[in-house]
């Protein structure tokens, strides 16, 4: 629907068009979103609740007043994080799209790299110091020109009229000045103060040279950090320790794991070369070479090339497949006085494909590959035994 004239704010400039409600006599709708077209038409996206709606319709319009002031803070914490990020990161950084609504802000930007988390701390608090300020917000309307040299900053590709309207927030940190001065028509706080608390909560490359952060301001930002906060303390009380050394009791834990699994591969290694009192794996003589052939259950992919680089002491060609969730790994292993009758790739993807896999990689003396069933793991085994053959 199209009206005479609206207070809802039409998707643009990286700002989400307004929510809320109409109504007229006899019936009522929904605003789910307002976006222009064919030039400066505010075209209203409606829900009919009641009723029905006829052209020449007299009507009120309300914006939803809890969102307005939603976007305009994480608009306006937009604007302060553009101005921290070339603080920060150096006057390269260059805004390369945005969105911002009622429930967060995303804002895209040209930068070589990750940021690291003292980076993105800094920037936390560049903008929150300037959000305790709680500075007026000024506007002024000027030429694009006059307002480019009075400091403004404008993006790069945008088309502006004869007038702009030129944004100002927050003072300057530690110097004279206003701290963020932009081109902008979207709606904004009416002081600095309004945005309450900002809070980055995500940063990712999103393309060559560009980066993305998402955040959260007032009651969200609050809403984050306080499950944030309800995590640390559940896994607080899970270890029986305060809040502030949970991550030392992680690190202990992750140590122990790690000596556990060397331990369980140890113990597994020991077993699959016949400790435990069962006396060494024998080899058999093949065509005048000696082969060594086994399946060990419950030993993963990663695990076999140690065990067969150890059976590679014992014998000249070693095929040893191995069955973990229902899926086998093979690894096979030529002493390097066979390679050039024998290729340890080759033997491998035999035995890969007669146990129903696609094929092996490596190398002439050695080669590993993986099959999806591991009911056909001792035909593996046979693959190679009689490739040697």
């Amino acid at each position: 629907m199209l009206f005479d004239r609206t207070p809802f704010y039409a998707e643009s400039g990286g700002q989400a068009g307004d929510i809320g409600l109409i109504d007229w006599a006899g019936g009522s709708a929904k605003v789910a979103d307002v976006q222009k077209q064919a030039g400066d038409l505010f075209v209203h996206d409606l829900e009919i609740v009641s009723g029905v709606l006829k052209a020449g319709q007299a009507v009120s319009l309300h914006v939803d007043p809890a969102n307005r002031t939603t976007t305009r803070a994480n608009h306006s914490a937009a604007h302060l994080m553009h101005a921290a990020l070339r603080n920060v990161l150096g006057e390269h950084v260059t805004q390369k799209g945005q969105m911002v609504d009622g429930e967060r802000l995303r804002f895209d930007f040209s930068h070589g790299g990750p940021l690291t988390a003292d980076e993105l701390a800094r920037i936390e608090d560049e903008v929150n110091a300037v959000v305790l300020q709680n500075r007026a917000a000024e506007t002024k309307m000027m030429a694009p020109q006059q307002a480019i040299e009075a400091g403004a900053m404008a993006l790069f590709g945008e088309k502006y009229g004869d007038e702009v309207r030129v944004l100002t927030l927050g003072d300057s940190l530690g110097g004279q000045g206003a701290y963020s001065v932009e081109l902008c028509g979207g709606t904004h706080v009416a002081r600095t103060g309004d945005i309450g608390l900002f809070k980055i909560i995500a940063e990712q490359g999103i393309a060559a040279g560009v980066r993305r952060i998402e955040g959260l301001t007032g009651l969200a930002a609050r809403r984050w950090l306080q499950d944030q906060a309800n995590v640390a303390r559940d896994l607080a009380d899970r270890f029986k320790v305060p809040v502030l050394e949970v991550g030392v009791r992680v690190d202990a834990l992750e140590a122990q794991r790690r000596k556990l699994e060397k331990d369980l591969a140890e113990a597994k290694k020991a077993l699959a070369m016949g400790g435990g009192g069962s006396g060494p794996v024998a080899a058999e003589d093949i065509s005048g070479v000696s082969f060594i052939g086994k399946v060990l259950d419950g030993v993963g992919g990663k695990e076999l090339r140690g065990l067969a680089e150890e059976f590679k002491k014992q014998a000249g060609v070693v095929a040893i497949v191995g069955t973990a969730d229902g899926k086998a790994a093979v690894a096979v292993a030529v002493a390097a006085e066979l390679t050039g009758r024998f290729n340890a790739a080759e033997l491998a993807k035999a035995a890969v494909i007669a146990m129903g896999g696609q094929g092996a990689g490596g190398k002439p003396d050695f080669a590993q590959g993986g099959a999806p069933d591991d009911s056909k793991a001792a035909d593996g085994v046979a693959a190679v035994r009689a490739a040697l053959s």
